[in-house]
C-alpha cells in the first residue's frame, strides 16, 4: 500500500482490488464530450479549459465516463459524499463524488471534491471552537483510483445563517454538515449557498430581540478603535463613489485626542472616548433601557414614580437638588470612586452647566418621566446602536502585544496581554450586534506572531458566529500614497450578504516578503501577472509643495506658498468643499488652508547634531565628524578626540553607535526626495529612526506624515504635536480605506461576483474630487 499527499491531504492508495466496478453502460460519447470535454482533448487543452486551481499533473485522460460504480459491494452515484482512505492513525479524508471514469488504461477513477474539517483550514488547532459535525466544502478538485473510497458518509448541506444555540437542535441527523465553501485562496469561507441574497430585507437578523436596520438611504458604520477616523473616513468616501452612503454615526476610542480630532472633522459622528469594553457593557444596559419604555420588544418597565409635575409639587417640594434633564449616559466610573457601573450625566434644576454631574443610575432611576424622555429621544436620534441598527462594524483592535515594535511581546500566552485581549472584545460586540458587515485591521506581525494564533483566532471568531470571512494583505503604497506599510485585513459578512473582495492594486510598489509562507499569499494582487500600474509614488509628490518650516513652528493654520507640482498635490490639498467627503458647512469660495504642518521640536543637542547631518541622499548619523565604517559597521575614529556640542555632550550619541551593533543607518537619517517611506511611525525622534526633512534641519511635520498616510490637507487634528504624530502613525491610510469602501459598496449593492478581488476604476487621490453625495441621493430617491 502506498501514499501520496495531495492539497495538504496523505491518501492511501490501496493495493488492486477486484471488488469494484463501474455500474452500468458508458455515458454516451457526445453526452460525455459535452460535460466532460477536457477529458477527451490534448493535454495542453485540457489545462486551459479546467483553470480552476487543480493540480496539472493530475489531469488524467479518459476512454468512458460512467455515472455509478460499486465498491465492496456499496453502490455509488455521481453527487454522493464518501470517506477516502487516509494514512494509518489519521482520521478518512471527506470528499463528494463529481465524476467516474475509465483512464485511456483501463483503471478505474474517481474525481472528488474535497470537504474540509475545520483543522484543515486556516483555523487549525482552534478546531475545538467550531461545531465538531461542522465540515466545509472546498474548491479543489483531483483524480484518484476507484479503490481509494473507503465508505459512504452522510454529509448534508444546510443554509447558512446566524444561529443562536437553541437552533442548533435544527442541524439534521446526518454525520457531516456544511453551510460554507473554504477557498485557499485568500483563505475564504463563504456561503455555499449560489444563489446568496444581497437584500437586506431578507436578512436572518432581525427578529424579536432587534430593531430594524434604518429605512433611509443611509448605511450606518460603527468605527471601534477609532483613532483619528483615517479608517472610517476612507471607507466612506470609497462607498460613497461606488454608489453607497455610508455613514459613520458612531465611534469610539480611548484616546481623548485622537476622539477630539475625529468630531472635528465628523460632526455628523457621535464619538464616545471610552474604552471599548465599557461600550460594550452601556450597549447592553441601553437596549434594557429602550426594552422598559417599550421602544423595542422585550424587557421589564421600570420601577419607580412618575415625577409629574403633580408628583413634583406634593413630593419634591423640600428636595434641595431636582432633576431637570438628563444629559449624557455612559458605563464605567466618571465619579472615580472605584464603583463601575451604569451612570448619567444630570443637569440640576436652577443650577448652572458647571454644577451638571455624573450619578449612578440606580440613584436617579426613580425619575422615570425624564429618563423616558432622555432614552426616548437617544433611541429616536440614534444616541447609540442597538442590535439590528449596524449595517457595518469597522475596527483595529489595539496591536502593541504583538507588534515587532514591542521588545516584551509574549508568544506563548497571546491573549494574556491586555491590548491582544481587545480583539476578545471586539468579536464580542460584533456577536451582540450582529452586523452586516466586518472589517478588521491589524498589523502583519498578527500572522507570524505565535504562529499566527491572533489571526487563526480572529477567524474563528467569525466562523463560529456564521459570518463568511476572508483574509488579505495590502500595501498602503499600492493605493496612491509613497509608503510601504502593510496591514492585515479581515471581511467579514453575514450569510445573505455579498462577502466583498479586496481591491486590486493600482499602483507600483516594492513589496519585501513575509517570513510567513502559509500567509503570503493572501496580499492582494499577488498572483495578478497584467495590472496597469501607475509608477509608485514618492516623497517629491508628497511634500515640494509645502512651504518650509521651522524647528520651532509656531502656526498650526498656514497658507500654501506655492501652486501644487503634480496630481497627488492637487488633489490632496482640496479644499472640504471641493471633495466627497461629507462637509460642515464649509462653502465652495472657502479658501485652502494647510493644517498641521508643524514638526515635533527638537531639543538644542538634537537640533544642533540635526545641522551637521548633509543635505544629501543617504545622509546619517555617519556623515557626522568622529565616525567610521567598515564592513558596515560604524564606529568612533580612536584618531581623534571624539568631537562636542555646546552643551558638553558628545557629537555622536553613544545610543547611534550601538544600536543594532553599528549596522543601522537610521539614527539621524535623512529621507530623499526619490524614496518610499516604509512606515509612518508614531514617533518623531531622529534617535533611531530616519524621519530627518530632505532639506531642512527638522523631522518630518505631522502634515507632512499625514501626506503619507493620504489624508487630505484639510483634515485638522487636536491635541498636542506629539499626540498628532500619534494619531496619525495609529491611522489607516485613507486611500486603503477608499480602496475597501469601493470594495464593500459593490457588494453590499449585489454588483460583484465570487472572485476574491476587484479592480478600481479610479486612482486616489483623483478620485477624492467632486460632490458624489447628490449625485447618490438622486439615484436612490
Amino acid at each position: 500500500m502506498s501514499t501520496e499527499k495531495k492539497n495538504g491531504k496523505k491518501r492511501v492508495e490501496p493495493e488492486p482490488n477486484t471488488d469494484l466496478h463501474f455500474v452500468g453502460e458508458p455515458v454516451p460519447r457526445d453526452i460525455a464530450l459535452r460535460r466532460w470535454p477536457f477529458r477527451y482533448r490534448s493535454r495542453k487543452a485540457r489545462i486551459e479549459t479546467l483553470n480552476n486551481g487543480d493540480d496539472e499533473k493530475d489531469l488524467v485522460e479518459a476512454k468512458h465516463h460512467f455515472l455509478k460504480a460499486k465498491v465492496d459491494d456499496v453502490e455509488f452515484s455521481l453527487g454522493d459524499d464518501v470517506y477516502v482512505t487516509a494514512e494509518p492513525g489519521m482520521p478518512n479524508h471527506l470528499a463528494k463524488i463529481v465524476e467516474f471514469f475509465e483512464a485511456i488504461h483501463g483503471e478505474p477513477y474517481f474525481r472528488a471534491r474535497w470537504f474540509y474539517r475545520a483543522s484543515d483550514t486556516v483555523i487549525k488547532d482552534l478546531s475545538s471552537h467550531v461545531h465538531p459535525k461542522r465540515v466545509f466544502l472546498s474548491n479543489v478538485h483531483d483524480d484518484n483510483p476507484l479503490s481509494c473510497i473507503y465508505s459512504a458518509v452522510h454529509i448534508v448541506k444546510i443554509p447558512l445563517k446566524i444561529v443562536t444555540g437553541l437552533e442548533e437542535s435544527m442541524i439534521p441527523a446526518c454525520d457531516f454538515y456544511y453551510d460554507m465553501k473554504y477557498e485557499l485562496e485568500h483563505l475564504t469561507f463563504s456561503s455555499a449557498d449560489d444563489d446568496c441574497e444581497t437584500s437586506s430585507s431578507s436578512s436572518t437578523i432581525s427578529n424579536e430581540s432587534h430593531t430594524e436596520i434604518p429605512r433611509k438611504n443611509e448605511k450606518f458604520l460603527l468605527d471601534l478603535y477609532s483613532g483619528c477616523g483615517g479608517m472610517s473616513t476612507g471607507l466612506c468616501a470609497g462607498a460613497l463613489i461606488s454608489g453607497v452612503k455610508l455613514i459613520t454615526k458612531w465611534a469610539v476610542d480611548i484616546n481623548s485626542s485622537a476622539c477630539e480630532s475625529l468630531k472635528l472633522n465628523h460632526p455628523e459622528t457621535e464619538v464616545r472616548n471610552e474604552p471599548t469594553d465599557e461600550f460594550l457593557k452601556l450597549l447592553i444596559e441601553w437596549r434594557k433601557l429602550c426594552q422598559s419604555f417599550s421602544l423595542i420588544p422585550g424587557g421589564e418597565p421600570i420601577d419607580g414614580d412618575t415625577d409629574s409635575e403633580e408628583d413634583e409639587k406634593n413630593d419634591d417640594a423640600d428636595a434641595e437638588f431636582e432633576v431637570e434633564e438628563f444629559l449624557e449616559i455612559c458605563y464605567g466610573d466618571p465619579k472615580e470612586i472605584k464603583k463601575p457601573g451604569l451612570h448619567l450625566k444630570v443637569h440640576w434644576k436652577g443650577y448652572g452647566p458647571e454644577e451638571d454631574t455624573w450619578e449612578p443610575y440606580e440613584g436617579i432611576k426613580g425619575c422615570k418621566d425624564r429618563l423616558k424622555e432622555f432614552v426616548t429621544k437617544g433611541f429616536n436620534s440614534n444616541l447609540l446602536p442597538l442590535p439590528g441598527t449596524v449595517h457595518f462594524v469597522c475596527g483595529g483592535p489595539p496591536c502593541q502585544g504583538i507588534s515587532g515594535f514591542n521588545r516584551f511581546r509574549n508568544p506563548n500566552a497571546p491573549l494574556e496581554d491586555e491590548k491582544n485581549g481587545q480583539l476578545l472584545v471586539y468579536m464580542d460586540i460584533i456577536n451582540y450586534l450582529k452586523p452586516h458587515y466586518v472589517l478588521m485591521e491589524n498589523v502583519v506581525d498578527l500572522l507570524k506572531f505565535s504562529k499566527g494564533f491572533m489571526a487563526r483566532c480572529a477567524v474563528t471568531c467569525l466562523v463560529s458566529m456564521n459570518y463568511q470571512t476572508r483574509l488579505g494583505m495590502m500595501m498602503a503604497g499600492s493605493y496612491g500614497v509613497p509608503q510601504t506599510r502593510c496591514r492585515v485585513f479581515m471581511w467579514g459578512a453575514h450569510p445573505t450578504m455579498k462577502l466583498p473582495p479586496y481591491p486590486l492594486p493600482t499602483h507600483e510598489v516594492l513589496y519585501q516578503s513575509s517570513k510567513s509562507k502559509e500567509f503570503e499569499a493572501i496580499l492582494v494582487g499577488h498572483n495578478q501577472k497584467n495590472l496597469k500600474l501607475e509608477k509608485a509614488l514618492t516623497l517629491r509628490d508628497a511634500l515640494t509643495d509645502l512651504p518650509p518650516a521651522t524647528n520651532t513652528e509656531v502656526n498650526d493654520v498656514r497658507n500654501y506658498e506655492t501652486e501644487p507640482q503634480c496630481a497627488f498635490q492637487k488633489y490632496i490639498s482640496l479644499a472640504r468643499a471641493e471633495s466627497i467627503i461629507p462637509k460642515d458647512g464649509g462653502g465652495p469660495s472657502e479658501p485652502r488652508r494647510l493644517f498641521d504642518h508643524q514638526p515635533l521640536e527638537q531639543k538644542a543637542d538634537d537640533l544642533e547634531r540635526t545641522c551637521q547631518i548633509p543635505k544629501k541622499k543617504g545622509a546619517n548619523f555617519r556623515d557626522l565628524k568622529g565616525v567610521l565604517v567598515k564592513n558596515n559597521v560604524a564606529y568612533l575614529d580612536p584618531s581623534i578626540e571624539r568631537p562636542r556640542l555646546k552643551s558638553g555632550k558628545y557629537l555622536v550619541p553613544n545610543y547611534a553607535i550601538k544600536f543594532t551593533k553599528g549596522t543601522s543607518k537610521k539614527p539621524f537619517g535623512r529621507k530623499w526626495f526619490d524614496e518610499v517611506v516604509r512606515t509612518v511611525v508614531t514617533r518623531a525622534e531622529p534617535h533611531n529612526q530616519a524621519v530627518l526633512h530632505p532639506l531642512q534641519d527638522r523631522v518630518l511635520s505631522v502634515r507632512e506624515n499625514a501626506r503619507l498616510q493620504g489624508f487630505p490637507d484639510f483634515y485638522k487634528l487636536c491635541g498636542t504635536i506629539k499626540e498628532k504624530y500619534i494619531q496619525v502613525g495609529n491611522a489607516v491610510a485613507v486611500p486603503v480605506g477608499v480602496a475597501l469602501g469601493y470594495a464593500f459598496g459593490m457588494a453590499s449593492r449585489g454588483l460583484t461576483d465570487d472572485q476574491p478581488v476587484i479592480t478600481l476604476p479610479f486612482k486616489y487621490p483623483e478620485c477624492m474630487e467632486g460632490s458624489v453625495e447628490e449625485d447618490v441621493d438622486e439615484e436612490m430617491q
